[in-house]
């Protein structure tokens, strides 16, 4: 039968208030007990955390100042009350128990109906706490869904405009991921590349083409070579990108969100070597997300059709990429694709588009 009721930790090395504690409270909560610090942090690594704790202050070894720190810290984000219990009575040790995140205290020796009173108390405040959490946690997730599909639909409307598909976008931001998961341990990348900062770019590379809305059907859709004008144009299609998502952070304030896709949007076709646009930046001086972006993207431009070519096979993708390390990409950027490359492959398999070149 599966336990049902409040879970409470009893920590207090003393067996006198421990039984006192275990009559008053066993017919209504489970109770699980230790008799120092370092056995509570062990109960609640090893099991599922309590609901509550009744902490003595006065232990040997870690005090209950010490061990509420560690409860906190182990059971982030969730909120689990802790009640001091204690002989002490002085004010400036009630405020550094507070401080340290307590919820109430009860002084020894104990009133019946107060430890009762004060438990059931907080348990009631930690699951009204725990409700809030979770509707916070639903609202935010709604919200992360909304702008996921503001953003793909955003994103598709302007590869459509280039005989492009969404598969393209879901295909590039899967190799990005890819990369970037390779390279988060990297000495060169690793203060960069953390788990945040990898879903950011997950989330923000659908945006690197979104100034194509701004590029003329005449230049876009041009089945031919471009002439030089009509290159120059093409080109502004990263101004245009940067430009749109500076007006939406304009309108919107700014988030990190944003602050990701622009700099995609504007880099992703620098070169190593200096000879890309539209800065010409070179080296270091490109920013990650640009290297990361241009890697990908060249290699789904590599084994898609286009009305000017012919898919090249993944193989011959993997060959022209490694024979570009150093001119077009970072060289560390095309070791982690080596390494990854038969990823980039399943992704490619998984996300192809149909026949028709429509999803």
């Amino acid at each position: 039968m599966t336990e049902t009721r409040p879970k409470i930790l009893i920590v207090d090395d003393e067996t006198f208030y421990i039984d006192v504690l275990m009559n008053l409270l066993q017919d209504d909560y489970h109770i699980t007990v230790a008799k120092d610090g370092k056995t509570a942090l062990k109960r609640i690594s090893e099991n599922s955390q309590p609901d509550l704790v009744l902490l003595d202050i006065l232990m040997p070894g870690m005090d209950g100042y010490e061990v509420c720190k560690q409860i906190k810290k182990l059971t982030q984000p969730h909120y689990v009350p802790v009640i001091f219990l204690t002989v002490k009575g002085e004010v400036e040790d009630e405020i550094k128990g507070f401080e340290l995140g307590a919820a109430d205290y009860i002084s020894k020796p104990f009133s019946p109906p107060i430890v009762k009173a004060r438990v059931r108390s907080q348990i009631n405040l930690a699951n009204h706490q725990h409700l809030l959490e979770r509707v916070i946690s639903e609202r935010t997730e709604e919200i992360a869904r909304t702008r996921d599909v503001a953003i793909y639909c955003m994103a598709s409307l302007a590869e459509t405009r280039d005989n492009e598909t969404g598969k393209h976008i879901q295909r590039t931001q899967s190799y990005v991921k890819a990369l970037a998961s390779q390279l988060k341990a990297h000495p060169k990348f690793k203060n960069y590349l953390d788990e945040e900062r990898i879903e950011l770019l997950y989330r923000a590379a659908p945006l690197h083409d979104i100034g194509k809305v701004g590029v003329p059907d005449r230049v876009l859709l041009k089945p031919g070579k471009l002439d030089e004008a009509e290159w120059h144009e093409m080109k502004r299609h990263t101004e245009y990108g940067l430009n749109a998502i500076e007006n939406a952070e304009k309108e919107l304030g700014n988030t990190p969100l944003l602050d990701v896709a622009k700099t995609i949007a504007y880099t992703h076709h620098e070169r190593w070597d200096g000879t890309g646009y539209p800065s010409a930046l070179k080296g270091d001086d490109i920013p990650i997300s640009g290297r990361l972006m241009a890697l990908a993207d060249v290699y789904d431009a590599l084994i898609s059709k286009r009305v000017y070519k012919e898919a090249f096979s993944h193989e011959k993708a993997v060959e022209i990429i490694s024979q570009s390390s150093g001119t077009h990409f970072d060289p560390d950027v095309v070791e982690a694709f080596m390494v990854q490359e038969q990823t980039f492959k399943s992704i490619a398999e998984r996300l192809k588009d149909r026949e028709n070149g429509s999803d």
